[in-house]
């Protein structure tokens, strides 16, 4: 009997929550001298660099870093044209990875109302041990959404088994098959720090995303 080939793309999403957050920040401020914007920079550079060991001792941080001490100086135009007198400027970012997102939420809300400090954000992610684990479930559950796809196709067209003939990775099975969507198991980090109601700092990271895609080719009969 001739057997019928069917190919299908197998899918399962796996939503987990974050388990830490990277905040970025920056620290820096501007002005005509040169000495005392440095000199700010670098207290304000140093007191948040403290905090970040502390919370580190305390396993509330996983780790940190902070970039070189950057200074430059610039000569700004008005609006007529006229080039005005000499502008200093001196900027330092660090990262603060956190273990514990209740800790982050009140450290990024002590420090937001410092001035020369700006929050760029949070980037939310899972421990390596959660993130290899669930991401192979995720492979695993999308190899089973492909059977049962194949198997519902033959079942269609009046066939009763399926087996299968190969299994891929998108757009690797040899032939012009592509994936739009999310590739093999790509983690995707998504999250927001919203301000809540009372004035204080509502954390509510989205959860992460682990998308796991699947092609795979069957004979039915």
């Amino acid at each position: 009997m001739t057997e019928t080939i069917i190919t299908v793309e197998g899918r399962f999403d796996y939503h987990h929550p974050a388990e830490r957050g990277t905040v970025r920040l920056s620290a820096g401020f501007e002005g005509p001298a040169r000495e005392p914007v440095v000199s700010r920079t670098t207290a304000v550079h140093n007191a948040l660099t403290q905090a970040a060991q502390g919370l580190r001792a305390q396993s509330a941080v996983t780790w940190w870093s902070a970039d070189r001490l950057r200074v430059w100086s610039e000569r700004p135009w008005n609006k007529d044209g006229k080039q005005l007198p000499l502008v200093h400027h001196a900027s330092v970012v660090l990262e603060v990875k956190f273990a514990e997102l209740q800790t982050l939420a009140r450290w990024v809300e002590e420090i937001a109302s410092q001035d020369g400090v700006t929050v760029g954000g949070v980037t939310w992610a899972l421990t390596e041990a959660t993130k290899h684990r669930i991401t192979a479930e995720a492979q695993h559950n999308a190899v089973r959404d492909a059977v049962d796809r194949a198997t519902s196709y033959a079942r269609s067209l009046g066939l009763g088994t399926v087996r299968p003939i190969a299994l891929a990775e998108p757009g690797m099975l040899g032939d012009e098959t592509r994936s739009t969507s999310t590739q093999n198991a790509a983690p995707m980090m998504r999250g927001a720090a919203a301000p809540a109601g009372d004035g204080g700092l509502d954390l509510k990271p989205e959860d992460i995303t682990v998308a796991a895609r699947v092609h795979a080719r069957f004979a039915a009969s």
